[in-house]
């Protein structure tokens, strides 16, 4: 049986409630542990075998291209689709539909995903399935499509956000597909139409197999602030311990998970469930569920449930409380800011 080596990823959303942070990037190459959020799903199809991956673009495309490149640290192709305006996940893959194998991995760039691909292909191939989806539990299922699984993994039943009253399961659409190339003749060209929402349920009318692949990985859909956050600590509780810190800043107090990238810069500071980034500087200062961009400069301040864009300057004795600060954005010496978005 031939391989399945073709990947789509569906990346043109602006991202908008992740502002001010994506004024400036694509919400895909967000920040996670200093690599993009995307690289962590391309990495996944790379080990599962996945050599030539496409992305179809929209927003800030050419920030994507500078930072994900075109595949050749991976030795595999990575090629980029524009599209003009929002064509839906199924319209953004209509248009390279001739580049297509006969199967192939679509999956939405703008959830943070850490998966076994190649553990769904053989469910995919098992089972004969038209389609695969991966499914993951949440604990609040109403923001996502829910599905309903058989004994067998079949999916019987699949419905878009549904209300408090309409939840039947807590098991969610986490957006990695392995499609049949021949649903595609059901999507109109140039046309917004959905994968999940429109083309699915098409299928499911006619008894096509959808089946179901448990994700046994981190997932999580980084939408929002709090989400980008989340997806820094859980990644930095999987892949370091408190032990690389010790020395580096050994007159400061740690709590994991905890992350520090290169260049940081961190004396007499403390940092509980914290990560910063490349060529930041925290001085004198107290980090709490927080997230540090890239080259930010902190000194004698607290800062607690907040996101600092890049190059951000908090002047001394400053609070910083469940706040988002846009890129370049600097904070007056003494300021108490809470619940804020600035940017």
């Amino acid at each position: 049986m031939e391989r399945i080596r073709q990947a789509v990823i569906m990346v043109g959303g602006k991202g908008t409630r992740l502002r001010p942070l994506t004024e400036t990037r694509p919400k895909p190459v967000l920040p996670v542990l200093d690599k993009p959020c995307l690289m962590y799903l391309i990495e996944s199809m790379v080990n599962a075998g996945i050599d030539d991956v496409m992305l179809a673009c929209g927003y800030k495309s050419e920030k994507l291209v500078a930072e994900i490149g075109n595949g050749e640290e991976f030795g595999i192709s990575i090629s980029y689709s524009y599209e003009d305006e929002p064509l839906g996940t199924a319209g953004a893959i209509k248009l390279i539909e001739d580049r297509l194998d006969d199967t192939f991995i679509a999956a939405n760039g703008d959830v943070f995903a850490d998966i076994d691909i190649s553990k769904e292909i053989d469910i995919h191939r098992r089972t004969k399935a038209t389609v695969t989806l991966a499914l993951t539990p949440v604990e609040n299922p109403c923001e996502f499509g829910i599905a309903r699984i058989e004994d067998d993994g079949r999916i019987s039943e699949f419905r878009e956000k549904p209300r408090p009253e309409e939840v039947f399961s807590n098991l969610i659409n986490a957006g990695v597909y392995v499609v049949e190339k021949r649903v595609m003749k059901e999507v109109p060209y140039r046309k917004a139409f959905d994968l999940s929402k429109e083309l699915i349920p098409i299928l499911m009318s006619r008894g096509e197999r959808i089946q179901s692949y448990r994700l046994e990985g981190s997932w999580r859909d980084v939408g929002r602030p709090s989400d980008l956050l989340g997806a820094n600590l859980d990644m930095a509780v999987k892949g370091y311990s408190d032990r690389e810190w010790r020395g580096a800043f050994s007159d400061s107090v740690i709590e994991k998970p905890f992350y520090a990238g290169e260049g940081v810069i961190m004396k007499q500071s403390q940092a509980e469930s914290s990560v910063i980034l490349k060529g930041s500087k925290v001085l004198h200062s107290n980090l709490k569920d927080t997230l540090v961009m890239w080259n930010c400069d902190i000194d004698s301040s607290e800062i607690i449930g907040s996101i600092l864009g890049e190059g951000c300057v908090v002047g001394e004795g400053s609070v910083i409380i469940d706040s988002v600060l846009g890129d370049g954005t600097s904070v007056k010496p003494n300021s108490r800011i809470r619940g804020n978005v600035i940017g």
